[in-house]
């Protein structure tokens, strides 16, 4: 079993990979890191001494003093050499570098200076080393105004703020989850390579990604349709739009409700997309679920009894709570990456009504389970 250790863990990139890993606990163990290890020799130490495999993401990306930029990244890098070399480590480092490092920016030069000395470490010992020249990332919970422009404007977006576009230049982007791939296929690979040009998936216009993202404002936040969805990077996009709603707040979203003398008739869903829709009695007291998704689009309608809907997202522990009754039927939505379930507090049989964007592949089923 391979263990391994990621620098900048709790970062953008970082988080994904380290959460993604657990999806492999057969394959990979993993070596916690905390960003203080590296002003703590002895805790670096000890950190660079247990693991086979150090992913090393951690760097500033922002700053108003590029100089700061350059000083930081590469004194994180001459951090972690030292370290290398005294625990004698044989460790394959895979370096997270970017794009960048074509245009004359300190941002770019700390990049590509620290690759150099990576380079150079290994020469130098029985290490591997692997840079990766990475694109554009995109991806739920990146930092708005840090990470990434599609991270900046699904924030305003989300809480009624107006994007505004500088340069509207042409995007090479990859979604977090396609680059957490490539960097599993690099650790699994077990070899070394300097210099990796990981591609693109997706270009495009910055005007077009901000188009794209308005219409997920307007049918989605306010109207509550699931929007047309034509290839895998508008389902990664809309995945990356829900998660920087205020969903604390948002639900849960009551239905419109019409009653004449049949009865009622409540619409639950109206979809730009197919899928999968399921019906549910649950006795008093059960609880359903207890798993998550990593791209599946999911909606829980309470139609008839009460319930409570929780939601955590993976790595963290606050516990959010949703409690809906059948009189006003109202829904959740789940987002990706946040563990869910559904259960009956009351005291007559629960009806619910799942929708999913993609219909249950056992071979491929995106679903994993952890209690709430």
């Amino acid at each position: 079993m391979l263990k391994i250790g990621i620098t900048g863990q709790a970062g953008f990139v970082g988080s994904h990979l380290y959460n993604t890993l657990d999806l492999f606990r057969d394959e990979f163990e993993r070596i916690d890191f905390q960003k203080e290890y590296f002003e703590d020799k002895n805790k670096l130490n000890d950190f660079v001494s247990q693991c086979d495999v150090i992913v090393h993401l951690a760097a500033m990306n922002r700053h108003n003093n590029p100089q700061i930029i350059y000083d930081t990244n590469l004194g994180l890098i001459q951090k972690l050499v030292k370290s290398l070399d005294e625990t004698k480590s044989k460790a394959h480092i895979i370096f997270s570098s970017s794009t960048q490092e074509e245009k004359e920016n300190l941002y770019g030069k700390s990049k590509r200076d620290g690759r150099e000395l990576l380079i150079k470490w290994s020469k130098n010992s029985l290490g591997k080393f692997t840079g990766m020249i990475i694109p554009n990332v995109f991806g739920p919970f990146g930092h708005p105004n840090y990470n990434s422009v599609i991270a900046t404007f699904c924030y305003k977006l989300s809480h009624n703020e107006t994007p505004k576009i500088d340069v509207d230049g042409d995007l090479k982007l990859i979604y977090v989850g396609e680059l957490v791939d490539a960097i599993l296929n690099e650790i699994r690979s077990k070899k070394g390579n300097p210099e990796i040009l990981v591609r693109h998936t997706f270009e495009s216009k910055v005007s077009e990604i901000l188009k794209l993202l308005e219409v997920y404002k307007e049918e989605y936040q306010n109207k509550g349709t699931i929007p047309l969805i034509s290839n895998t990077f508008e389902l990664n996009l809309f995945n990356t739009f829900r998660c920087y709603m205020d969903i604390k707040n948002h639900f849960p979203v009551k239905f419109v409700k019409h009653i004449d003398d049949r009865g009622a008739f409540v619409e639950i869903i109206r979809l730009g997309v197919g899928g999968q829709v399921s019906f549910s009695t649950t006795v008093p007291n059960i609880t359903r679920g207890n798993h998550y998704h990593t791209r599946k689009i999911e909606r829980f309608a309470v139609i008839k009894g009460k319930a409570l809907i929780q939601l955590r997202r993976i790595g963290t522990e606050e516990v959010l709570d949703f409690y809906l009754d059948g009189n006003e039927p109202s829904y959740v939505d789940m987002p990706i990456w946040y563990t869910h379930n559904i259960k009956n507090i009351g005291d007559e049989v629960l009806y619910t009504n799942f929708w999913i964007n993609e219909p249950f592949d056992p071979n491929n089923p995106d679903t994993y389970f952890e209690n709430v």
